[in-house]
């Protein structure tokens, strides 16, 4: 990025106070329309920190082959799912995007080739968490897709280059969920708090461990951990977001979590705040 480049970014964005950085358990599409404990804690998340400028989103369900980020003026509200109630897809997120914002990420992750979309919009891993922290629509959001032929190490590492975007009022938010196995959900607790299978409750509590103590390298290398983050990370779409907030944190930053629970055997809602 030259000097050209952050003169723009300067332009664009008021300087505010460092952001924090969100990971999000997003957990089930119904949270979007249910109240809970979770989205209490989202709501909460969204109360504790300052008023954005606009949120740049790293969502587990837009995985794609390179980068892409959503250049659109008005991103359509995508209801990626199935089988859940019609009052779920009648949900409607209209957050505005931000082109500039768009742009600026692109040329923040240069010498990669970031792809401005036009067609994709806001799927739930995004706008199902972010409608109860900011319920008017009215900050915009842009997400960025994962490449998915890419190593959990090259995201740590892309994502350091989005630093500059915290100190321009701008929320980056990692949504997924760390432990994620769709098949082998307990069905006959699925909204049990605290249900969790053995190797998701061990997952859990090693993650956390790694989360507070600032070790992220077996974060990073979570295939070479173990049986229960096998289990706990059967494809690595849920995950990745969680990699992305992690790259951001500075040494001198806290990290603390909410949302921290179990539920249906094989899920956690874990949430990580940095800053």
């Amino acid at each position: 990025m030259n000097l050209n480049d952050l003169q723009n970014l300067s332009d664009h964005f008021k300087n505010t106070p460092k952001m924090p950085v969100l990971f999000l358990g997003h957990g089930s599409p119904m949270n979007a329309i249910e109240e809970n404990q979770f989205v209490r804690g989202f709501r909460q998340a969204a109360n504790e920190i300052t008023r954005p400028n606009a949120i740049l989103c790293i969502s587990a369900h837009w995985f794609t082959n390179g980068t892409m980020v959503t250049a659109m003026n008005l991103p359509q509200t995508i209801h990626d799912f199935g089988g859940f109630p019609q009052a779920l897809f009648d949900v409607q997120y209209p957050a505005p995007g931000d082109p500039e914002l768009a742009k600026e990420t692109a040329e923040l992750l240069a010498p990669v080739l970031v792809e401005e979309d036009h067609s994709w919009g806001l799927d739930h891993g995004a706008w199902s968490v972010i409608r109860h922290m900011y319920p008017e629509a009215d900050i915009p959001v842009v997400q960025m897709s994962i490449d998915y032929t890419k190593p959990p190490q090259y995201h740590f590492d892309l994502a350091k280059k989005l630093n500059r975007l915290r100190e321009k009022g701008i929320l980056i938010i990692g949504s997924g969920n760390i432990v994620h196995n769709l098949r082998l959900i307990d069905w006959r607790n699925i909204n049990t708090v605290g249900a969790g299978w053995d190797w998701a409750i061990e997952a859990r509590e090693k993650t956390n461990s790694w989360l507070l103590d600032g070790n992220f390298q077996p974060i990073i290398d979570y295939h070479k951990q173990g049986t229960s983050l096998q289990y706990a990370i059967p494809t690595p779409d849920h995950y990745l977001p969680l990699i992305y907030s992690l790259g951001l944190k500075d040494r001198s930053e806290n990290l603390s979590l909410f949302n921290d629970e179990l539920i249906g055997g094989s899920l956690s809602m874990t949430s990580v705040r940095i800053g």
